[in-house]
């Protein structure tokens, strides 16, 4: 059987050198009434896939609601580690892990998306070795953090929630080192950019006397330097000739650390890139130049394998995908994910706004579970130059959805925000997305309206400052309205997002409104930025582009890399519904365009038009000029509106007109609309049947 998940499973530290996966088959035995203990052999009576979750079918248990179970499986030490210490990694277990080795208890951790580690060795003996693990996850979930997981008795927010992913659910690995020890290498890059900062801690018996040497792979840069008596060393690496990383040339920097101690040597390998991501005033700006965040959300679930992505390809996969759609940055959602998605977003220059999981009210217990998500965050992910926006609550889940009226959930939000700032000021943080803001570096917020006309014009009104204000569907008869933020959170001088929007229970009405929401978006110069929901349906969540196994869905002619691209066009039309976004009584008409760019310098070419039958692919040409067609922009400010005539062909009824800004030969931005001159057309039928003449 081949060994799922085989890669190293934790780049951004690497001992891939000296490790072993314990991925693969395991003895499994469920314990719903939690009856046995560590030492009793029997009731092994399945077997189970790691690093897959129990509900899963890739786990090949696929159960539910089971609340206690056991793991087992041998492992052999390679015998050219002898004299090292082994050390047993997870990456993430959900959601209570005890954790045996030949009967001695070596590990004990709570919290299912966070890693952990226990150094195996004084439990060895010789030859075969068997280790056992026993997982709790509780059903009732509402104080342990667990993100979109379904909880029983349920969350208020269940009806956003899916299948529970319990048990092992990222890789399990063994590794040699010294008893003297790097523990952790922190690597940011320095104020100009010019060089890279290391904090490194080391631990172990020899750590107050051991030398550490940096070298910057494929650079003529490396430092050597003895270690304090507290085992900390804080240094930098100058780099003579410094190359930023960027979604255009996504360079890494590879960092190669050797620790010599009185027990040895210990090998690292980590990497980061140079750039820096800062907020001034109400923009965003990576290396100092302006960033729109053009982004898409991403909740990390598949069909057969639940929390865990099937193989190594689907986690990198998911981020071309988006890339592919045009957006520049993901979300990913309410999960500490596995961190090699991270390093490929690091990789092809992907951005990231990463965040822990949610708990699902507000106690004591729940603030701390979600609090502890935070270091081991910022200490795992926190080298990756993807990461240019860290979050924290979302729409005030844990926090009972009602932070406005009390003083105490008020705190817990700053709190989470100060506990994160001093692990990490280098990246903007956001205190509880969406809804009311309490302490934060982006103003972001979260709103869906299925009107096209009342979604733009709350839009404008939050933007321009007419309105602090926006309405919540919580039900089919239920709408609150949250305010931006509690007093004292300004709600000026910080970039706003819209960092959840979307409409549409079909492929046709997701499209439509994706096209005409984003284009609306594009037309404030004020805001920082998107996120839209989302990069692909999960369970009976159905508000993806693509389906839940990635494929494509029929989206009605509309690409989303067009709505997406960094130059766009805007139309001064009020729309109307899928397939009908402008309404004429002949075939002669008007339509204003504008030009959105988000470039360096500034744009200007002619607007071409060309037809096709309603829901029809876009053209590959760029159609016919109009004379005299010429419209502009400035980097980052709306272009004046150009007026371009057109008639749809003779004969027709109905038809897509298809727009393109055409400079020096190409094609810089599309749109299209959809022109109807019948006062009652179809409704309801299928679109490619629909007649357009």
């Amino acid at each position: 059987m081949t060994t799922p998940r085989p890669e190293y499973p934790r780049p951004h530290f690497d001992r891939s050198h000296s490790w072993l996966t314990l991925n693969g088959t395991w003895d499994f035995r469920a314990d719903p009434a939690e009856a046995y203990s560590a030492d009793a052999s029997d009731g092994y009576d399945r077997a189970i896939t790691v690093p897959f979750a129990w509900e899963t079918p890739a786990s090949g248990i696929a159960e539910h609601w089971l609340r206690t179970a056991w793991y087992r499986r041998t492992f052999t030490v390679p015998a050219d580690w002898a004299g090292q210490r082994v050390v047993l990694h997870f990456g993430a277990v959900h959601h209570a892990a005890t954790v045996w080795v030949n009967g001695t208890e070596v590990a004990h951790h709570e919290g299912g998306y966070t890693p952990f580690a226990a150094d195996v060795t004084d439990a060895l003996g010789d030859g075969e070795h068997q280790l056992t693990v026993r997982v709790h996850a509780p059903a009732d979930k509402r104080d342990i953090a667990h993100g979109k997981q379904r909880s029983m008795p349920r969350d208020d927010y269940d009806g956003v929630c899916f299948t529970p992913s319990s048990g092992i659910w990222q890789s399990v690995w063994l590794e040699a080192r010294p008893a003297t020890h790097l523990a952790a290498l922190r690597l940011r890059p320095n104020d100009d950019l010019t060089g890279i900062t290391v904090e490194a801690v080391v631990h172990g018996p020899a750590a107050d006397r051991a030398e550490l040497r940096l070298r910057v792979r494929d650079e003529d840069t490396a430092v050597t330097a003895t270690l304090g008596p507290d085992g900390r060393l804080a240094t930098e690496l100058p780099l003579s000739a410094p190359r930023l990383w960027s979604p255009e040339d996504p360079h890494l920097y590879h960092v190669d650390a050797e620790l010599t101690s009185a027990d040895g040597t210990d090998r690292v390998a980590t990497y980061t890139g140079l750039r820096t991501v800062t907020v001034d005033g109400e923009s965003l700006y990576l290396n100092g130049r302006r960033l729109f965040v053009r982004g898409v959300l991403d909740q990390g679930y598949w069909p057969e394998t639940g929390i865990t992505a099937p193989d190594d390809a689907a986690l990198r996969r998911d981020i071309e995908l988006a890339a592919e759609a045009g957006y520049n940055l993901v979300r990913k959602h309410l999960k500490l994910e596995d961190p090699r998605f991270a390093h490929h977003a690091d990789t092809l220059g992907m951005l990231l706004w990463a965040e822990p999981a949610s708990p699902g009210r507000f106690s004591p217990a729940s603030t701390a579970a979600f609090a502890e998500q935070i270091e081991p965050m910022v200490e795992r992910d926190g080298n990756s130059p993807a990461i240019v926006i860290w979050g924290l609550y979302n729409e005030e889940w844990g926090l009972d959805w009602d932070i406005p009226g009390d003083p105490a959930k008020q705190r817990a939000t700053a709190d989470a925000y100060d506990r994160l700032k001093a692990l990490d000021a280098t990246r903007p943080v956001v205190d509880n997305s969406g809804w009311t803001h309490v302490k934060t570096d982006l103003l972001d917020w979260h709103y869906y309206d299925e009107s096209a006309a009342s979604w733009a014009t709350t839009v404008a009104d939050l933007l321009s400052g007419e309105r602090d204000d926006f309405p919540v569907k919580l039900g089919p008869d239920f709408v609150v309205h949250k305010k931006l933020a509690v007093p004292g959170q300004p709600l000026r001088g910080l970039p706003n997002l819209n960092s959840e929007y979307g409409g549409g229970f079909t492929g046709l009405d997701r499209a439509w409104h994706l096209r005409w929401q984003t284009q609306e978006l594009r037309r404030h110069d004020r805001l920082a930025g998107y996120v839209y929901t989302e990069l692909y349906d999960i369970e009976h969540e159905s508000a993806g582009l693509l389906d839940f196994g990635r494929g494509a869905k029929d989206l009605a002619g509309v690409d989303p890399a067009h709505a997406n691209a960094p130059t766009t066009l805007v139309l001064d039309v009020t729309p109307v519904a899928p397939g009908r976004d402008l309404l004429t009584t002949g075939p002669d008409f008007t339509v204003d365009v504008h030009v959105s760019h988000h470039g360096d310098d500034p744009v200007a070419g002619t607007v071409h038009t060309t037809w096709t039958p309603v829901y029809a692919r876009t053209p590959d040409a760029p159609g016919d000029a109009v004379p005299g067609c010429r419209a502009e922009a400035k980097p980052y400010v709306l272009g004046a509106a150009v007026t371009v005539p057109a008639a749809l062909p003779d004969g027709w009824t109905s038809g897509r007109l298809h727009l393109a800004l055409v400079v020096d030969g190409t094609v810089a931005a599309r749109t299209a609309l959809d022109v109807d001159t019948r006062t009652d057309p179809y409704i309801g039928d299928d679109p490619q049947a629909r007649p357009t003449a």
